[in-house]
């Protein structure tokens, strides 16, 4: 545009160098805008990671929680199934019993 408009005189000769001189300074003005925007977002993604952690964490000891349900509920089984047993194994016995004194 400077080129262009001025075709006779431009106001900053080909070197452009006041053009680089404000693009410099946005630069330099855009640049801690940049950074601190990057911090926040790295302070908000540490806390959704430690975040994501703690929830992980709580969903791994919840799963050992019903593990030990489950085994403490297979354990109570196999004893009934063992008393099941013991009590059919009984009436075998006592049904034999009867029918050899019959």
């Amino acid at each position: 545009m400077n080129t262009l408009a001025f075709l006779g005189k431009p106001a900053d000769p080909y070197p452009f160098i006041l053009l680089n001189l404000v693009l410099s300074c946005i630069a330099a003005i855009q640049a801690p805008i940049i950074m601190m925007s990057q911090n926040r977002q790295e302070a908000k993604d540490r806390i959704r990671s430690q975040h994501d952690y703690q929830v992980n964490l709580k969903a791994e000891l919840e799963i050992r929680h019903l593990h030990e349900k489950i085994d403490h509920l297979l354990s109570h089984q196999w004893e009934r199934l063992v008393q099941i047993q013991e009590i059919q194994l009984e009436l075998l016995t006592e049904i034999n019993r009867k029918n050899s004194c019959n």
